[in-house]
Parts: C-alpha cells; sequence; structure tokens
C-alpha cells in the first residue's frame, strides 16, 4: 500500500489534518460551536468556487472566505450561541453562491465534488506543503491563546471580571477554526467536515473528563480514524469519505456505551 506515491501523500495528509481538527475540534466542541464550525465550511466552499472560476487555487479561495467568515463570527463574541438562524442563512446563502459559480463555470464539475466530499487520494505534493504550513499556523496560534481561551469557554464571567476580552477570544478562535476548516475540507469535503472536528472531540469528552488527556485522545482519535480510514478505503475500494466518517460514527456511539 505505501509503495504508490499518491498512499503516502494521503497518510500524511489526512495525518496532519486529522492532529489539528481533533484539537482544534476540541475547543469547539468546548465552546458549544460545533454549528459554527460546520457553517464555515459550506461558506468556503463558495470562497473555493468562486476562487477555480477567476483562476486561482481552491485552496486559497477557501481560506480567504472562512477566514473572513470567522472572523465576523467572532465578532459576534459569546452571542454567537445565540445566532443560529443568522448562522444558517449565511450557509445556505453561502452554499448558493457556490452554485452560482459554478453556473458560470460548469467545467470544473469534477472539482466541485471534490470539494463537497474531499479527495484526500489526488493530494499533491505542493497542497501538502501548503497542508502543513496551515496545520503549524494553527496549532501555534491554539497553544498562544489556549489559556485565556479555556478561561474565557468554562467561566466566561469571571473571564471577563478579570480583564479577559471574549470578543477577542472568540475572533481569534474562529480564525483559528477557519483555518482548521479549509485544510479539513481537502481530505472529508465540505459536507462531511465534522467526521474530523467534531466527532473525536465529542467521542473523547465522554471518554475522559481531564482536559489535556481529552485533547490529546481527540487529536489521537481522529488521527486513528483518518489513516484506518485511507487503509479501508485502500482493501475495499470504498470512497475514503464515506470510510473515514463511518469510523468517526462508530467511534463515537461506542463512546455512548460508556457511563
Amino acid at each position: 500500500m505505501l509503495t504508490y506515491d499518491f498512499m503516502r501523500n494521503a497518510f500524511a495528509a489526512s495525518g496532519i489534518v486529522a492532529l489539528v481538527a481533533g484539537t482544534v475540534g476540541y475547543f469547539l466542541v468546548l465552546r458549544g460551536q460545533t454549528f459554527a464550525g460546520h457553517a464555515l465550511s459550506h461558506v468556503g466552499f463558495a470562497g473555493a468556487t468562486g476562487a477555480i472560476l477567476i483562476g486561482i487555487p481552491a485552496l486559497w479561495g477557501m481560506v480567504g472566505f472562512t477566514i473572513a467568515a470567522g472572523l465576523a463570527m467572532g465578532m459576534l463574541g459569546e452571542r454567537l450561541s445565540g445566532r443560529d438562524v443568522a448562522i444558517g442563512i449565511v450557509l445556505s446563502l453561502s452554499m448558493g453562491l457556490g452554485l452560482l459559480f459554478l453556473h458560470y463555470y460548469t467545467a470544473f464539475a469534477t472539482q466541485v465534488t471534490n470539494l463537497l466530499f474531499g479527495n484526500v487520494l489526488g493530494v499533491s505534493h505542493d497542497t501538502l506543503w501548503d497542508l502543513l504550513v496551515l496545520g503549524l499556523i494553527s496549532l501555534a496560534a491554539l497553544a498562544a491563546i489556549a489559556r485565556p481561551l479555556l478561561f474565557a469557554s468554562l467561566q466566561p464571567d469571571m473571564a471577563e471580571a478579570k480583564g479577559v476580552s471574549l470578543q477577542l477570544v472568540s475572533l481569534l478562535f474562529l480564525g483559528i477554526v477557519a483555518l482548521t476548516v479549509a485544510a479539513s475540507t481537502q481530505i472529508v469535503g465540505v459536507l462531511l467536515v465534522f467526521s474530523l472536528m467534531v466527532g473525536p472531540a465529542a467521542a473523547a469528552m465522554r471518554l475522559t473528563v481531564r482536559l489535556r488527556t481529552g485533547v490529546a485522545l481527540a487529536a489521537l482519535l481522529a488521527l486513528a480514524e483518518a489513516w484506518g480510514g485511507v487503509a479501508l478505503a485502500y482493501y475495499s475500494d470504498w470512497p475514503v469519505s464515506f470510510c473515514i466518517t463511518a469510523l468517526s460514527a462508530a467511534v463515537y456511539f461506542a463512546s455512548l456505551l460508556r457511563r
């Protein structure tokens, strides 16, 4: 299996994205902002299709749109949790914009399918380096704001009283989420981002209440599901995204058995 260059790229790309998605996803679930993360992936779809339309790489269009949307959501601060309707409308509008861009340039229908459902087997060496840079930036930024982020997530009132800007923390965190979403869609696509960002983190929270153990477990579960999905797809000839999402769902439901 590893004698093929595209398989080595697939394992490397899915490994990078899984470690970042599992780590960032833990804080996303902890803050109750999973729907915002899902919406960012749909916003990225419009950015990616728009980028292809004007002749630039889809990844950078997705990064630009998701960061802009993430920062806009972050400006809402802790009020974001009460804006599900507005976020849902933006989500639908973004998908509509993506279809509009597709309407004007139907030649990239195959690329649209890859954007929606991912194509880890088609990751090039250049894209692999892009994912590594995005991953390192995301993890470095998350480490830099980890203490105020945790404080603001667990005790927002006390954090604000101690001088922590909830809006700034929210803005920076959703910027990190936007980068992670853009990277994750290269592996599982816009529609299945939940499988890497939310599934492993939610399962980890069911299995342990310790923060550091939970973050590490979420990253390891995401890595195991991503690599397990790639290997399962190789031997079964099933779509990689299906295999990863199936493993993610199986691990989450298995975690529910723990009381």
